[in-house]
């Protein structure tokens, strides 16, 4: 059966479409603000959603990520709640939902518990930063089992034949980093993105999108032209940071959203 995130790529490149991603962190600044942000996200044009786990040490991300897992986490979220939110969710919005975090949660909770509730729960996709392929069987035979795509990573230092061993074990799409570092903290150089998007398509026919320093339309626009999609993570965080609170948040966020996504087309 083909699930949503193979699905969703088919149809924009039966249109000549980019995906548009978008990340955000699950809990910030509340539970209910995620929940009714994300069918609005996918009224403005986001094409898939990644929903951030918050996590104590959140290795791979910048400061202005780690700021909303710490703002998230004292909340009160957990795993089991964001797949409690996600749920609700599906009975307002059918948008692919990637859930982005780290092992840790994962493999507290149980890794074949994990994947039968992330699966009940709507999730499509799972992309677990610390988790290389040589260490990710123990979870991937129960995520495989439950039809969840496992999502993996690719940075610019990854060789030829690593890229080939992520790319057998991966579904959905492969997410290049553009930038070596963590999120949010320097700007991606076209010149080596379009030199590794080359390099990955020799070996890969999984769609590819790229993220990690995106945060403007004309960036989103550039990148697009040699990737089947962009994700724009710390630029939407930080704007859900500034204006979190405010009435006028839905209507900020999607506006962002859409000139994105009007780049991109």
């Amino acid at each position: 059966m083909t699930g949503r995130i193979e699905r969703k790529f088919r149809d924009l490149k039966r249109m000549n479409g980019k995906a548009l991603v978008v990340y955000l962190t699950a809990g910030d600044p509340d539970m209910q603000t995620t929940r009714s942000l994300i069918p609005a996200l996918e009224e403005s044009g986001v094409d898939i959603i990644e929903i951030g786990v918050p996590f104590s040490d959140p290795t791979a991300d910048g400061p202005v990520i780690q700021s909303a897992s710490q703002r998230s986490l004292h909340k009160g979220t957990t795993l089991s709640g964001v797949l409690d939110m996600i749920e609700s969710l599906r009975t307002a919005s059918d948008i692919p939902i990637v859930l982005f975090g780290y092992y840790n949660p994962i493999y507290s909770l149980g890794n074949e518990r994990f994947a039968a509730r992330a699966k009940q729960a709507g999730v499509d996709g799972i992309l677990v930063v610390d988790l290389p392929p040589e260490e990710s069987h123990e979870l991937t035979r129960h995520t495989d089992r439950a039809g969840l795509d496992f999502i993996s990573l690719i940075a610019p230092t990854t060789s030829d034949s690593r890229i080939a061993k992520i790319a057998k074990n991966a579904a959905g799409f492969l997410y290049y980093i553009s930038i070596t570092g963590v999120t949010g903290t320097a700007q991606p150089v076209m010149h080596n993105i379009r030199v590794d998007a080359e390099r990955i398509r020799k070996i890969s026919a999984l769609p590819l999108v790229v993220g990690f320093g995106i945060s403007t339309p004309a960036q989103a626009a550039e990148i697009a032209s040699c990737a089947d999609g962009v994700v724009i993570g710390s630029a939407f965080v930080r704007l859900i940071e500034e204006h979190g609170t405010k009435d006028g948040l839905v209507r900020i966020v999607s506006s962002f959203v859409r000139d994105i996504k009007k780049a991109i087309s």
